[in-house]
Parts: structure tokens; C-alpha cells; sequence
């Protein structure tokens, strides 16, 4: 036990060692005016750099992460049927697939989907 606890100090100690280091590092002792504008060939930029993101767009994007991971992880289930008991994959096949829709359903009934609004 108490080596695992002096493990954990050590890793814990290396690690704020090295973040510490690297932030002495990276820090930009010059700042100049030219380097933190936004560039556009050479010439001085017609309007804003920091135009307003479309939340509904960044959240549709969020919302198709997250079903895209689901789905690799479902597709592995097609593999393995050989390997277990045709009740048992059955089982985990239909359960992963009703969470989906229920958070697919979340998502319309919360207007997460309307893209027009």
C-alpha cells in the first residue's frame, strides 16, 4: 500500500514538474501588434476577425459526435456474433439501440433539431 501511495506522489510530482516547465517556456515574452492580427495576404483586413458562430450550428455538430460515436459502437456487435449467446446479443444490441433513440427523441422533443428556428 505505501508503495503505491509514494507512486502516486511521484507521478504527481513529475507531472507538475513538467507542466510547470512547460509554461515557463511557452510564455511569448514579445507581443506584437502585427503577429496577433488576423492576416489576410497582406492586406489590412476588410472587417471583423471574431465573426458571431451559429450556436445551432455548433450544436447540431455536437449532437452528430455524439450519435456518430454510438454508432461504432455498435458496430462491433455484428463481429461478435459467433463469439457469445444469440439472447445475449440480442440483448445488448436492443438495449444500445433504444438509448440511442431515446436520446435521439431527448433531442426532438427539445427542439435541439430545428434547424429553422
Amino acid at each position: 500500500m505505501i508503495i503505491l501511495f509514494f507512486s502516486t506522489l511521484l507521478i504527481i510530482l513529475i507531472s507538475s514538474i513538467v507542466m510547470l516547465i512547460s509554461s515557463v517556456l511557452a510564455k511569448k515574452t514579445i507581443s506584437d501588434r502585427e503577429k496577433n492580427s488576423p492576416f489576410e495576404c497582406g492586406f489590412d483586413p476588410k472587417g471583423s476577425a471574431r465573426l458571431p458562430f451559429s450556436l445551432r450550428f455548433f450544436l447540431i455538430a455536437v449532437i452528430f459526435l455524439i450519435f456518430d460515436v454510438e454508432i461504432t459502437l455498435l458496430l462491433p456487435l455484428a463481429s461478435i456474433l459467433n463469439l457469445s449467446n444469440i439472447n445475449t446479443w440480442m440483448f445488448a444490441g436492443i438495449f444500445f439501440i433504444v438509448i440511442l433513440l431515446l436520446g435521439l427523441y431527448h433531442e426532438w422533443n427539445q427542439g435541439a433539431l430545428d434547424w429553422a428556428n
